[in-house]
């Protein structure tokens, strides 16, 4: 196994593999890795020649720092499960620094809107940090193909809008989300929550499915005003949001159409862990 600490010997090494046209697979990750990242790493090396992974804490899409502080920090067990999977694989884990400078700060992006609602509406700034370090990633690595989790929807669709407006040369790749024995989405801060919390933030992903089951029945008022009566009656969960979107646009849907993909978004808090999930509604 490859672990690179800075961005100049990890350009150094893939340089003779760039000039060779093979195929690199990218999956960037913020550590704490679990089966869900794996499986975006199995779809890498059995796709490309070589994969590379980068764990890296990126402090300019947290909005809020307590967050960013507790986030869970497991670089020697991530090393270890990365080593299991395959000798071969490249690991680009840098420091702040490495990555930023002395200053870490955002670009500011224009994703035609995307940005605005639900994640971007309730994190303001997240994307354009998001942008900022995915963007800087893909400089660095250069890769044929990376890989994102459709946990995080939004932030799938938005990288595929930075990479149209910036001709960066690399496809994007969104994968199924991987789940807990009691359906919870995969996230890594799905291990600060207590056992029992986490048994029973298996409400979310039943709400989602409710949804699912009512939106070709019923009106979409009927539909979020069961979601706020499931929290309230759950008074464990604090509901965020949620929203039933275009898949394309993100927009929320006002009227159901024909030939239209929809999605239902979903983010709770529980005790002050921030958890969200997301499901096709077609």
């Amino acid at each position: 196994m490859y672990i690179f600490y800075g961005k100049a010997p990890l350009i150094a090494h893939l340089k003779p593999i760039i000039s060779a046209n093979s195929t690199i697979g990218f999956v960037p990750t913020m550590g704490a890795l679990h089966a869900g990242h794996l499986a975006l790493i199995k779809q890498s090396l059995n796709e490309n020649k070589v994969t590379v992974v980068s764990i890296f804490v990126n402090p300019t899409q947290f909005n809020n720092p307590e967050d960013l502080a507790k986030y869970p920090r497991t670089l020697d067990a991530d090393i270890k499960k990365i080593s299991d999977l395959s000798s071969e694989i490249i690991l680009y884990a840098p420091s702040v620094e490495d990555v930023y400078g002395k200053n870490p700060k955002s670009e500011t992006f224009d994703f035609d809107g995307l940005e605005n609602v639900m994640e971007g509406k309730f994190r303001p700034g997240h994307f354009n940090g998001v942008g900022t370090i995915v963007k800087c990633l893909f400089e660095i690595i250069q890769p044929t193909n990376a890989y994102f989790g459709e946990k995080d929807f939004q932030q799938l669709q938005i990288v595929k809008k930075l990479v149209a407006k910036n001709q960066i040369p690399v496809t994007i790749i969104g994968c199924p989300i991987a789940r807990e024995h009691n359906q919870l989405a995969m996230s890594s801060r799905n291990e600060r929550l207590s056992v029992q919390e986490r048994e029973k933030a298996s409400i979310i992903y039943q709400t989602l499915l409710e949804a699912k089951e009512k939106f070709g029945k019923e009106d979409l008022e009927t539909i979020y005003q069961s979601v706020q009566q499931t929290f309230e009656n759950n008074p464990i969960f604090n509901l965020e949001y949620f929203t039933i979107a275009d898949e394309e646009t993100l927009l929320p849907c006002l009227k159901k159409e024909k030939n239209k993909n929809y999605r239902a978004f979903i983010a709770v808090f529980v005790n002050n862990i921030r958890l969200i999930d997301t499901i096709s509604l077609n």
